[in-house]
């Protein structure tokens, strides 16, 4: 089937191919009765305009970069699906780079990016990343980039973010309020911006309710196969073991649940478990799990939108500022208090 072409309209219509490229955009230089009869030949031979003349006339490329750390991971399925949806409806496509948590991977991706000529970077760093000069050296050369969830403060760009440290604090004082004086934090490494929010949001709680916070309760995981078993056997080799746990991710949470019940610990009744995580499955898994989930769509949507505006510069384009949205808790068996006689 081929292609219509400006041409095509031009020639059965018999007018010129620029008064058919003003037409179609709806310059006002073209009378109404003109503008009605292309836009009513256009619709009827399906004209639709060539992206790659687009791209060259108006010197961009309409295409958005987007380097996460896995797309396996529930939480980027679900900003990517955000993302993908308000680019697709302002007429960018988007471009998915997996930087498998490797600081020399996310940096290839970069230069991928650069190479197919995007109109702007989000990205969400990898776990190896605590140098962000490659960053900066594109946003010096005047690329639009936002950062959404794991960000650097050192970059100057707007970040749209969990509230990790309000979620954080909500799951321990629910923990508290449940009965639970000794909770365990297991989490990802400690330079990221989430493990710190989190961290700060975990020992606020305590603070608040005047429980000690005691090192030898936080474990850090490093994106590992079957580290969690590990992690779980130290905690309760302790002399006084942990009567709660607290995850910070969907993997630490599915491990930690499995490490419990492969050692025959009765959760809620031995210990309480919850976790930061977008797992959909979280009411179908025994028991249900609590869990604070982070609004992973609305991450997505407000950081594409934050970065189209960037790359249009409507209005100028609102400074670099940090967006937090809210995080959910949902209480589910896995914290269910429980009375000991």
């Amino acid at each position: 089937m081929s292609t219509v072409t400006i041409k095509d309209i031009a020639r059965a219509l018999n007018i010129s191919t620029s008064t058919v490229s003003r037409a179609l955009r709806g310059s006002y230089e073209i009378n109404q009765e003109t503008k009605e009869l292309v836009l009513e030949y256009a619709e009827r031979l399906n004209y639709r305009p060539n992206p790659i003349a687009l791209s060259l006339k108006e010197n961009r490329s309409r295409a958005i970069g987007v380097i996460v750390p896995q797309i396996a991971n529930y939480f980027f399925s679900q900003a990517i699906n955000g993302i993908e949806a308000i680019a697709y409806n302002r007429g960018y496509h988007v471009i998915i780079f997996q930087s498998q948590e490797s600081y020399e991977r996310e940096a290839a991706n970069m230069q991928q990016a650069m190479d197919r000529k995007v109109d702007g970077l989000l990205i969400s760093l990898s776990s190896e990343t605590s140098d962000v000069s490659h960053l900066r050296a594109l946003q010096e050369q005047g690329l639009p980039i936002v950062q959404f969830d794991r960000v650097s403060h050192e970059l100057d760009t707007t970040r749209i973010v969990a509230d990790n440290f309000g979620g954080a604090f909500a799951a321990t004082e629910h923990l508290i309020k449940a009965g639970r004086q000794r909770i365990a934090h297991l989490t990802i490494p400690p330079w990221l911006s989430i493990t710190k929010e989190r961290l700060a949001g975990y020992r606020a709680a305590l603070e608040q309710y005047g429980l000690p916070y005691d090192e030898a309760l936080v474990r850090y995981g490093s994106f590992g196969q079957d580290e969690t078993g590990p992690m779980v056997d130290e905690l309760l080799a302790l002399p006084t073991p942990p009567d709660a746990f607290f995850t910070a991710s969907d993997r630490l949470a599915l491990g930690c649940l499995a490490s419990l019940h492969q050692r025959h610990i009765a959760i809620p009744d031995d210990v309480s478990l919850i976790g930061f995580t977008n797992l959909n499955a979280a009411d179908l898994l025994n028991p249900a799990l609590s869990t604070v989930v982070q609004p992973a769509q609305e991450i997505g949507q407000v950081a594409v939108e934050r970065l189209i505006e960037l790359i249009e510069k409507k209005q100028k384009a609102a400074p670099p500022s940090t967006v937090k949205i809210p995080t959910r808790l949902i209480v589910r068996e896995s914290t269910r208090s429980v009375v000991h006689s």
